[in-house]
């Protein structure tokens, strides 16, 4: 059912700006948008610090829908990434042909290309096949050639975070001096591989990487480690914020994932 676009999408900088950039994305796409009450308007769930929408409208095909993408940006989320940052990188992950394509952007948001594929779900994660696709995704993915300094970044990110609780910079002090001795692979690193950042192709099996607002460079080891505590959490189930770590994956399941592809 069509809903119409102004009552939806009020956290765009205007209404006017936003129509313009879809009619703009539409004809880049080799469609009209004669009147946009026909755009069809659905608010998508699963986003943590955006709000998300498909938007549909009618090809010149009788009966064919073009699907887009669009994400308004969340407010408040400065402590935790910086949002510029945030859209470099998925504008050079577009262009390295990982995740979605960028179609657009406006003043607070954007128009990706809309990922035919479904969200995997917290039982997914702990499927030995599906858990392979990934592995050779997020290989994929740690060998991008990205801007920025090659130097893991989790270190200052958890000062960033922790603000007031002065007490805790000790504690990171210790833990970095600790876990940096010895060799580590730096690579290009998503750093939030829950569930609902991960979309699969039904059909092709293919593996899509999305939402790299915590992406950086960082030791691979730390992706793979939050990517397997990951497993125990359900966003879905009456307590969310309770991770079940006997659903951690076990000793061969870790070494299945982790060895040299």
């Amino acid at each position: 059912m069509a809903i119409k676009t102004i009552e939806l999408l009020k956290g765009s900088a205007s209404q006017e700006e936003l129509m313009e950039v879809i009619t703009a994305v539409a004809s880049d796409l080799g469609d009209v948008i004669d009147d946009v009450n026909t755009l069809q308007v659905i608010p998508l769930k699963g986003a943590m610090t955006n709000e998300v929408f498909q938007i549909n409208w009618p090809t010149k095909n009788d009966g064919d829908l073009r699907k887009v993408l669009v994400r308004l940006y969340g407010e408040g989320v400065e402590i935790f990434f910086n949002r510029d940052e945030e859209i470099r990188t998925f504008e050079c992950i577009s262009k390295h042909g990982q995740g979605p394509r960028l179609l657009a952007r406006f003043t607070t948001g954007r128009v990706e290309e809309f990922i035919h594929a479904r969200t995997l779900s917290a039982i997914d994660l702990r499927d030995s096949e599906i858990s392979s696709l990934v592995a050779s995704k997020m290989r994929e993915f740690h060998k991008l050639h990205m801007p920025g300094t090659k130097k893991a970044h989790i270190w200052q990110r958890m000062r960033n975070w922790v603000g007031e609780a002065k007490s805790l910079y000790d504690e990171i002090n210790i833990l970095e001096k600790e876990l940096c001795e010895g060799y580590q692979e730096i690579g290009f690193c998503h750093n939030d591989l829950q569930y609902g950042n991960i979309m699969m192709d039904e059909e092709t099996r293919s593996i899509t990487l999305i939402d790299y607002e915590y992406a950086s460079y960082n030791p691979i080891a730390y992706d793979l480690a939050n990517h397997f505590c990951e497993m125990a959490a359900d966003y879905h189930s009456d307590t969310p914020h309770f991770l079940d770590y006997s659903k951690y994956p076990g000793k061969f399941f870790v070494l299945s994932l982790t060895s040299p592809q």
